[in-house]
């Protein structure tokens, strides 16, 4: 029989199958149970759909070992997120209730269950599916039944292992879990043995838990919060995001400067083919027939050397409507930040070149 290797190793292909869900049912809260090194929160912050993300786990030093990798980079405040992201890490047993755990989409529960007393697990099923109660919760565990095919092995897979169940053990948990606290259940797992050895499995066997109704009953999540703090906060970091005014403005005058940057670039590319001899005003989509049609009330335009871009084209810029999706948010984003006509519908731009010409058009 062939020596069993997997490739990516095997704690990437667990994090790959969480990843995969993430990437399909974009959870906005995720809660990360037994987190140790932060290993799977590192890799989940980067997912522009999760607000949240929360580890947890009873040893604090294995989290504080590398916790500084959950911080924002330099480029998380030049590009900020559109949506807000709060990182936290609590140090606490999974067998002890906290409200700090309540209102999760996604709960991971990777290679943890193995680690608790037989005793405990009673305790365990009850704090993640009855109290905390998430949309989806992910358990993954050894498959006893693949351990003769790793060589060098015998007993359990770690010394801190109280136990490692087969797959008829770990499926019998999952479906009597899922049957007393309202949940449908999936059997996959990650591992593959060589050919031969289906019959054993996985190496690793997962379980994907979905709640059948959410729960809405805003009295008894009340009465869930009543409990007191039992975790410890051990780390907590909000990223820039586009909801925060200052990040937002920041954003918008950036993106307003390159658009009227880029416009007037064209212009003083075009000064040099264009000279007209007398007007005091010039619309670019009218210098023929002298008269402003509906599409070119959009245009630039130039008077009095001062180049005006309407709002209303400005936001025709696909990555400046998505910061400002109207007119008053512009507006009001724009405020003590940059200069608007007397009627607020146009953005100036001064615009600087020879006395030899007294008003300019842009190229179509």
């Amino acid at each position: 029989m062939d020596e069993v290797t997997f490739s990516p190793p095997l704690y990437k292909q667990r994090h790959q199958f969480i990843k995969d869900l993430v990437w399909e049912h974009k959870p906005k809260k995720v809660a990360d149970l037994g987190c140790a090194d932060c290993s799977l929160l590192w890799k989940l912050k980067f997912f522009r759909c999760i607000e949240l993300l929360v580890g947890l786990d009873i040893d604090a030093n294995v989290m504080q070992e590398k916790m500084y990798r959950l911080s924002p980079l330099p480029g998380d405040y030049v590009q900020p997120r559109e949506r807000p992201l709060k990182v936290a890490l609590y140090q606490g047993s999974v067998t002890e209730k906290d409200p700090c755990m309540l209102g999760f989409d996604l709960v991971t529960c990777i290679e943890i269950i193995e680690h608790l007393e037989e005793t405990q697990v009673a305790t365990f099923t009850d704090v993640v599916f009855g109290y905390m109660s998430p949309a989806m919760v992910v358990i993954s565990t050894p498959n006893a039944e693949f351990n003769p095919l790793l060589p060098g092995l015998t007993g359990f897979r770690h010394k801190d292992h109280k136990f490692e169940w087969t797959k008829a053990q770990f499926q019998k948990w999952a479906l009597d879990a899922a049957y007393q606290h309202g949940y449908t259940v999936k059997f996959s797992g990650v591992g593959v043995g060589p050919p031969g050895t289906e019959e054993k499995g996985f190496c690793t066997q997962i379980g994907l838990f979905t709640k059948k109704v959410l729960n809405t009953d805003d009295r008894q999540i009340s009465d869930k919060k009543q409990l007191g703090h039992l975790y410890k906060p051990v780390f907590e970091v909000s990223y820039p995001s586009l909801q925060d005014m200052k990040y937002l403005r920041h954003a918008v005058i950036l993106e307003v400067t390159n658009i009227s940057d880029n416009i007037k670039r064209s212009l003083m590319n075009s000064c040099y083919k264009k000279k007209k001899n007398s007007c005091d005003s010039v619309h670019i989509s009218c210098l023929e027939t002298g008269s402003q049609t509906s599409d070119a009330i959009l245009e630039p335009y130039i008077s009095d050397r001062v180049l005006y871009i309407p709002l209303a084209r400005l936001l025709t810029f696909p990555k400046l409507h998505r910061l400002c999706d109207n007119i008053d948010k512009l507006k009001e984003v724009l405020a003590d930040r940059a200069v608007l006509s007397k009627d607020g519908s146009c953005l100036i731009v001064v615009i600087e070149i020879d006395e030899d010409w007294d008003c300019y058009t842009l190229d179509e």
